[in-house]
């Protein structure tokens, strides 16, 4: 009887193929299917806020918030895997096919560029959306609140910090992508996302695509009095809530953590134990 998954092992072969695949595809449509993945992630974290803001505004709720915030946000990457986009984080496994030099390194950094620029298009097309849908009047006005207040969160870490969960956040996001990899049905590929990428919500860990979202969500919120009162951030919080907060105290240090965490501790790890490093290599 064959079986339902792959091994680890067969797991690195079919990430080197599907690597190749990605690199090969044109740049354009690399672009557009990163609007889409973009598009889904921002999806999810919206979503994640309406489920989950109301257990967010209270300290004695807040785990309880962010586990359904996760159980919401797991949708996304469902959506990259199963409908068809290309996540930037999820294609830092391409280094695998680097490693074992059946792809060229200018072809995988070419394949995150337009990536990841199409993952901001999408996820700050969104952002735009939700701000001039007036669903962020939900709650008394609530979403918009804590929708101002995440963005500010995140712009207020250090350096380090966001350096940090940006590492342990990819490291289970490729995991997510790497099982989906080794399930061989729809339903073995989402149970194999839902639970690590949960996980990393609950956890308060960040994803740059995300914050794609989060931040310029925020930040076009701030143009809105209503919101600005229900968050209760102050003048100064509110007034480091910007374009270059966000790219410069997020953005910037979450993507690097998001590489490292891909790169080297899934991508690097896996390519090392069972191809570099195995009996038989």
């Amino acid at each position: 009887m064959e079986k339902a998954y792959l091994t680890p092992k067969e797991i690195v072969t079919a990430t080197i193929e599907t690597g190749i695949k990605k690199v090969k595809t044109k740049p354009l449509n690399q672009f557009i299917l990163g609007i889409l993945a973009g598009a889904f992630i921002a999806f999810a974290s919206e979503g994640s806020n309406m489920a989950a803001f109301n257990l967010f505004a209270k300290p004695e709720t807040y785990g309880l918030g962010k586990a359904l915030a996760g159980v919401v946000f797991a949708t996304g990457l469902m959506l990259v895997i199963i409908a068809g986009g290309e996540l930037f984080t999820g294609n830092t496994l391409i280094t695998i096919g680097v490693l074992e030099k059946k792809i060229k390194l200018k072809d995988m950094l070419s394949n995150w560029f337009f990536v990841y620029l199409g993952n901001f298009v999408g996820a700050v097309f969104i952002a735009y959306m939700m701000n001039m849908s007036g669903l962020f009047n939900s709650g008394d006005n609530m979403l918009g609140g804590i929708t101002l207040k995440i963005a500010a969160y995140k712009t207020h870490l250090t350096f380090s910090q966001a350096f940090y969960l940006g590492i342990m956040c990819n490291w289970l996001v490729c995991i997510a992508v790497w099982m989906s990899y080794g399930a061989k049905d729809i339903i073995g590929k989402c149970f194999a996302i839902f639970f690590p990428i949960s996980l990393f919500i609950t956890s308060g860990f960040e994803h740059s695509i995300a914050n794609m979202y989060y931040i310029p969500a925020g930040i076009l919120a701030k143009s809105n009095a209503s919101w600005v009162e229900a968050s209760g951030l102050t003048a100064e919080k509110l007034a480091h809530l910007n374009w270059n907060t966000f790219i410069t105290k997020n953005l910037i240090p979450v993507t690097i953590g998001n590489i490292v965490g891909g790169v080297i501790l899934v991508a690097g790890v896996y390519w090392f134990t069972y191809y570099k490093n195995s009996e038989n290599a």
